[in-house]
């Protein structure tokens, strides 16, 4: 329960495999603001067991998010190979568009672009 006038935001995101329009991965989490400030906090758990909290800054004139993980903790039974490190910007494009960009970092890869996604606002 959200109570009037909290600093937070609750999302989710779904992706789609982009020929057979099957579910692929989901993440469901928290934005918290830091009151005063422009500290954020995001936690999120993923379908494939693994949950972060990334935190970073937003920037009003750039009209961009930054959050970088500073914990992740993962099931028991994940599979290998087991992320690393999560970098996530957001930039409002324009008043109908957002950029999303996930950064990851593997046992396997170094930080490299995961993901891109452009929301568009209907």
């Amino acid at each position: 329960m959200i109570k009037e006038g909290q600093p937070m935001f609750n999302f989710m995101s779904t992706s789609r495999h982009p020929e057979k329009q099957t579910p692929m991965h989901q993440e469901r989490g928290f934005l918290r603001i830091k009151p005063g400030t422009n500290e954020l906090a995001l936690v999120v758990s993923h379908n494939f067991g693994l949950t972060s909290l990334e935190e970073g800054q937003c920037n009003p004139e750039s009209k961009e998010i930054i959050l970088e993980t500073v914990s992740l903790t993962r099931i028991s039974f994940a599979k290998p190979p087991y992320v690393k490190k999560i970098r996530r910007q957001l930039k409002l494009l324009n008043e109908n568009e957002l950029e999303v960009t996930v950064d990851m970092e593997t046992e396997n890869t170094p930080l490299t672009e995961h993901l891109k996604a452009v929301y568009k606002k209907e």
